[in-house]
């Protein structure tokens, strides 16, 4: 009886997008088994690569856009113009723009990293194309601004004392006043596709979590923190109120992308959606689990962070609810995922003891050789 297996991984963050880790499992499951029948199903759940999955499910083409980057330099950018039933959709990613990929290590600084390109994408889209939806995936970034950066590319002013316009960065947070709605750009629907579902403040907050990977230290946290807090509090205007703002810091996804979610949801009136939920509705995930009798997924780092809501694990779910065991492979792995109870198996390229820059600059034959070497078909 031929054999039926769905191969659906996220990407391998640095060294594989989810299509090529795709490819490269496919490799190793044929070795396995040459005649099971296989279907790739490429993931994402918001952050790189959601607009590529998007691309594959909807009527589309890319949209070339100026923007800027996390430090505020010009850069060219592109997005999504999808056909859709509620009319054009621009699909973007805020890691476009504003990922952690744009810049170089030692140029991280999330005090002074802004979403401003990210909010020059969304008036792009409505300006040139007048969509009526913007689907905008959240990951990747390089910030931690609450999404100020993206409201005031939108319109929407920050002002100290005496009226001047703040360039609303952590660094100059404090000297915001208040904040100005007014001549805020009339915005289409616009739905954030999340991968976490953390608050904007607190131990669970996008400071705590994830601000380190941004290159924040133990001495710039508490100001970015503060800066945040403040952001929440100066939040006020004719169309939003400071209850407004503390209701929406608490809302699950208000931290992802450094408190991206929680300026879309306050400052251009967003909904907040799982990013996995929306791909896999697009691309009838429910429908292809139902029908394998195997399940492969994986991603770069498939650790505790991963549980909060990160495609492979969220696939992991769906496929349980079907009954389907599911495997994993990723390039690190940890206890709490393979304690999980998720995943029959979980390999990781990192258990094979070889150094990590050979991981990362040969990812691709290296999971193709780990997928064969597990026999996972036959556990």
């Amino acid at each position: 009886m031929t054999r039926r297996i769905l191969i659906a991984p996220d990407k391998f963050k640095g060294s594989l997008s989810a299509a090529e880790a795709a490819e490269a499992i496919a490799g190793g499951v044929r070795r396995l088994d040459p005649g099971a029948e296989l279907v790739l199903s490429p993931i994402a759940d918001g952050g790189e690569g959601f607009m590529e999955a998007i691309a594959t499910a909807l009527p589309s083409r890319w949209i070339a856009c100026p923007a800027v980057d996390a430090l505020g330099r010009p850069v060219d950018t592109r997005y999504l113009l999808a056909d859709t039933p509620e009319g054009p959709t621009a699909v973007l990613e805020m890691a476009e723009a504003a990922g952690l990929w744009r810049l170089r290590d030692d140029e991280r600084d999330p005090l002074v990293a802004t979403t401003r390109g990210c909010g020059m994408q969304m008036a792009h889209a409505i300006r040139h194309h007048a969509v009526k939806r913007i689907i905008l995936g959240l990951g990747g970034s390089a910030t931690n601004d609450g999404g100020a950066g993206m409201a005031a590319a939108l319109g929407v002013a920050f002002l100290d004392a005496s009226g001047t316009p703040v360039d609303p960065v952590p660094a100059r947070m404090p000297e915001v006043d208040r904040v100005d709605f007014s001549s805020r750009l009339p915005l289409p629907e616009v739905v954030a596709a999340c991968d976490v579902d953390n608050p904007l403040l607190g131990d669970h907050g996008a400071t705590a979590v994830f601000s380190a990977q941004k290159g924040s230290t133990a001495g710039t946290r508490p100001r970015l923190e503060a800066a945040l807090a403040h952001l929440v509090e100066r939040s006020s205007g004719p169309q939003a109120g400071t209850a407004r703002a503390a209701q929406a810091a608490t809302t699950p996804g208000a931290g992802a992308a450094g408190g991206l979610g929680f300026g879309l949801l306050h400052f251009a009136d967003a909904r907040l959606v799982s990013g996995f939920d929306l791909v896999a509705d697009l691309l009838d995930l429910p429908s292809r689990v139902g029908a394998a009798d195997h399940v492969v997924t994986g991603e770069g780092s498939i650790d505790r962070q991963s549980l909060s809501g990160k495609g492979p694990v969220a696939l992991a779910r769906l496929a349980r609810e079907h009954g389907v065991p599911v495997t994993g492979f990723c390039g690190l792995a940890d206890d709490a995922a393979r304690d999980s109870g998720l995943f029959r198996s979980l390999h990781a390229l990192a258990d094979t003891g070889r150094p990590l820059e050979e991981l990362i600059a040969h990812a691709g034959p290296l999971l193709t050789e780990l997928v064969a070497g597990s026999r996972f078909i036959d556990s």
